[in-house]
Formats: structure tokens, sequence, C-alpha cells
């Protein structure tokens, strides 16, 4: 790789409140502008970032499509996301227009994990109605029938998608008894599937058949959007219960939502949604679905991790090498 220039003092603007720490670094080491207000930026004001800075630092929240990225400076280099998912950044306009993407890989792991973990354990033993039921003060007391639901132990939690998060949450599933299927394009090693305690299925229309409850762990694509469709979410028990801490848009909501109206499937466990923050008010309605507000990542720690990885990717490409978590290839 030929190295570049050495860049002083990159101007940098953060469209979003990051950690106080955080910000505080970013403005020792940058010429930075933060984002005060935590108010999403408007596109115009995305655009206009993009017009005047070297490094922009967005979040999973602000769109950066083909358009905005044609519209941006000459002297905008590097895109440093904070968090993993990219889905939202062009990364084809990124590429022709020579600008590195960088994100933080696996600073959220063990905190998805931990809240899939908990929803897989609250959807089914009713938690949240039972919140629900006592704060409305109308709980009559103990009874051998009151607020049935299904213990975990000895169900089958089908995973699609079996990366560092997929993984993570197999491991915690082991520990409560869940019997464990997962899909992934390219089978684990033997060994690792028996160190795991989990079984592949090539199939998703096997595993959404067979499974009690499902997780989702899959990055958002042309080939994953709505990957639990309509006729897959026919195709599931009717005990069966759905939990999405990934992305809103791998589930065609509408079909979800028919089903949990009709009680065609046992419950759901949501941390995602299609059109966020915007939440679909038949779900509102329904009892036998927990929702949160896209706490997957919501940790002192990881916020933390993931703004130092942000630091150290910029400071990295500042000083004219390749930033450790780039994600596009080929810009060297």
């Amino acid at each position: 790789m030929v190295e570049k220039s050495r860049i002083e003092k990159p101007r940098v603007i953060v469209t979003r409140k990051l950690l106080p720490s955080v910000e505080t670094r970013m403005e020792e080491l940058f010429d930075v502008a933060l984002n005060i207000s935590d108010a999403p930026m408007s596109r115009d004001e995305l655009a206009k970032a993009m017009a005047e800075c070297d490094v922009l630092v967005p979040t999973v929240t602000d769109q950066i499509d083909a358009e905005l990225i044609g519209g941006a400076s000459e002297r905008l280099k590097l895109i440093a996301q904070f968090g993993a998912g990219v889905n939202n950044i062009d990364l084809d306009a990124a590429k022709a227009k020579g600008i590195l993407v960088t994100n933080t890989p696996g600073v959220f792991t063990d905190d998805t994990a931990d809240l899939t973990m908990a929803l897989i354990l609250s959807v089914p033993r009713r938690l949240a109605e039972g919140e629900k039921l006592v704060r409305s003060g109308e709980w009559d007391g103990w009874r051998p029938s009151g607020m049935l639901g299904h213990r975990v132990g000895g169900k089958t939690l089908g995973i699609v998608g079996f990366g560092r998060i997929g993984e993570a949450v197999a491991r915690r599933a082991s520990a409560f008894g869940l019997d464990i299927v997962y899909n992934k394009r390219k089978r684990l090693p033997s060994s690792m599937e028996d160190d795991l305690g989990v079984q592949w299925e090539p199939d998703i229309d096997r595993l959404v058949a067979k499974s009690d409850i499902i997780s989702l762990h899959c990055p958002l694509t042309d080939k994953t959007e709505n990957l639990l469709n309509a006729q897959r979410i026919t195709a599931m028990k009717p005990s069966a219960y759905l939990i999405n801490t990934s992305r809103g848009e791998l589930v065609d909501e509408d079909a979800l939502i028919t089903a949990l109206e009709g009680k065609k499937i046992g419950g759901a466990g949501l941390d995602v949604y299609t059109h966020e923050p915007a939440v679909n008010p038949r779900l509102l309605e329904l009892s036998n679905v927990v929702l949160i507000p896209h706490l997957g990542s919501a940790t002192f720690e990881g916020r933390q991790a993931s703004g130092e990885r942000v630091i150290t990717n910029i400071r990295i490409w500042a000083d004219g090498h390749r930033p450790p978590d780039q994600v596009l290839r080929g810009l060297d």
C-alpha cells in the first residue's frame, strides 16, 4: 500500500450526540463539529456537512445515499460510521467517489445477544404483560391458571444468520436448555458445532417450520429484505415466537401483524421496526408482542467502545494508513 500524506487535524463532522468522553477526545484530536442538540440532521444539513468536511461520522439512522455522496466535496475522503451496520450508506457510490467507509464491528455483540436472550425469555413468559398488569392495579393475586406462558427449556431455537451475534445468542440459549438450529450459507466446522451445541439447517423454510422460537441476526441486504415474508410467517408453528433485534426490514411487518392479530403465532419480541422511529399503530394494540426502542446496543460500555473505534479509524486514516475497520477495499 502506498502511504498517503498525513492530515494534521482533519475536519470531522459528527451527525449525532456521542458520549461526553468520546466527544472530548475528538475535540482534542480533530477539528470537530459536534451535534450538541442530538437532533437528526436533515437531508440538507447532511449535504452541507458533506460539502465541508474531511470525515463524516454518521450513525445507522442517517441515510447516506448516492445523490448525497455524489454531491459531496472532493475533500470528503472518509465516512467513519458509528455502528456495525452500513446498509444506510450507498457503498457503491462511495467507492466510485473514492471515499473510504469504516464501521465499528464487534463492539455490540454481547450487548445485542443479551437483549435478544432477554426477549427470548420475556415473550414466552409474558413478562411485559405481567408488568403492565401489576402497574394497572388490576392484579388480583396469584392463581393456578393466571398469566400462563411457555417454558423455554427443551424448545427449538432457530437462529437465522450466524455471525458474531448469532453465535453469542447460541451460547446463552444453550445454558437455558434450548435446542439450537442455525441457518448460514456456509456450514460451521463440526468441532465448532459440537462446542456450541448447534445443528446446521441450510433450508430457511425447514428452520422456520421446526422452530419454536426464531431469532433473526442477518445484515440487511437486497437478498435479506423481507426474508421472513408472509409465506414463511404462515409456515410458523401456531405457538412459535419471533424475535428481531437485527433490522426491521428483514420482516414483512404487515404480514407479521396480521399473524399476531389473528393469534396465528404465539407472539413476538421486537427491538427494530420497518419505519423507525415510527411504529405501526397496529403493533401498539397487541398484547402478544414486546416492543422496545432499538436498545440492542444501548449500553455505556458498547457506545464508549464504538466511539473509541471511530476515533481509531480516523486517526490511522489521518496518519496516511489504512484504517483497521475499512469496509471498502480497493481504495488504497
